[in-house]
């Protein structure tokens, strides 16, 4: 009873220092650009849309295309790792995804395990029939790349002073209110969203956000020697969720920039639409590509199907031919000396691009 009564003593003397001409308080407000932030990056999203997205997320009838989002610069990971925030793609991701104005496609960490599997198939490991191979991974058309700066406090935060001296004046139990008077560590987070044409190299849009919040960062509390640590997610301590509220608004900017622009539109399907496409594994072909048959002679089909009817010629060895850039049901057309139509794709092979 003695050391809840000391621990709520501390807790009371740390709250009754002065700043600025007032007591401390916990303020719950955000300011989020010019207007109050109304909500943060929550929920999830999937093929049947989103669930629980922020209100002030901004919504697309359909997508604008494929995106892939990029790891910030060194110095904007180690600016978010000194306030133990972890890198902002994952937030970014499902912010995008529930907004339904990209689709986005992975280039992050869990390419390296996607690659590693496409290994094991190439290495004949996997089992038959797992149709694991060329010509199935969707290309990005854009790529987002995220910043972020800090408006810090006075050096080492409002609270920094107070750490100190609480702990020398009560010991362990004083470490317990250190670390949460000292928990206001930054007033304002700008960040920044590049938003660049993959074929081009053209940056398409580029937008801005900022958040503000005065509150206190709670810390979680270590047992035995331990001390105090922030929990450092972008859901559970004030720091994360003003870098959440900034790059929503930085996001709605981008949303902004490219809603309306024709020329920013790309023939994209719905997320469903994407996530239901199984293709066929096999060797990749652009327009243009000149091919060969693998066999003595296969069959040219005016259609994409073995049950079309027959071309006047067949694509026999020796003979080459152009891909026209269609592709349908494991079928490509292709343009050869006196004939097209449709072949089967994996019976022709590149031989020049």
């Amino acid at each position: 009873m003695n050391a809840i009564r000391k621990t709520a003593a501390v807790l009371a003397a740390a709250a009754s220092f002065p700043l600025a001409g007032g007591a401390l308080a916990f303020d719950t407000g955000y300011q989020q650009g010019s207007a109050d932030a109304s909500g943060q990056v929550t929920g999830a999203a999937g093929t049947n849309g989103s669930q629980n997205a922020a209100p002030t997320l901004e919504h697309c009838d359909r997508p604008f295309g494929k995106i892939a989002v990029y790891e910030p610069q060194d110095a904007f990971q180690r600016a978010l790792m000194s306030y133990r925030l972890p890198s902002p793609t994952g937030l970014l991701r499902l912010m995008i995804q529930q907004s339904n104005c990209f689709i986005v496609v992975e280039r992050g960490v869990a390419m390296k395990n996607i690659m590693q599997e496409r290994r094991l198939s190439e290495g004949g490991l996997t089992r038959a029939g797992s149709n694991m191979g060329g010509g199935q991974m969707a290309s990005a058309d854009f790529v987002l790349t995220p910043e972020v700066v800090f408006s810090d406090n006075n050096a080492g935060g409002v609270g920094g002073g107070i750490v100190s001296s609480i702990g020398g004046l009560f010991g362990p139990l004083g470490r317990v209110a250190g670390a949460i008077a000292g928990g206001v560590r930054f007033k304002q987070a700008q960040t920044t969203l590049i938003l660049a044409d993959t074929r081009s190299g053209v940056q398409v849009a580029a937008a801005q956000g900022s958040s503000e919040k005065t509150d206190w960062a709670l810390g979680g509390i270590l047992g035995g020697a331990g001390g105090a640590i922030g929990l450092g997610t972008y859901e559970s301590t004030a720091e994360g969720k003003v870098v959440a509220s900034a790059f929503l608004n930085a996001y709605n900017n981008v949303v902004a920039a490219t809603r309306g622009s024709p020329e920013l539109n790309r023939d994209t399907r719905s997320l469903k639409q994407e996530a239901g496409t199984v293709t066929r594994a096999g060797a990749s072909f652009e327009e243009g590509d000149v091919v060969a048959p693998k066999l003595a002679r296969i069959r040219v089909y005016t259609a994409p199907a073995a049950s079309a009817k027959l071309a006047a010629q067949s694509f026999q060895r020796g003979g080459e031919a152009v891909v026209e850039g269609k592709e349908k049901d494991g079928f490509i057309f292709i343009r050869g000396d006196g004939f097209e139509g449709w072949v089967e794709k994996h019976l022709i092979r590149k031989i020049q691009s």
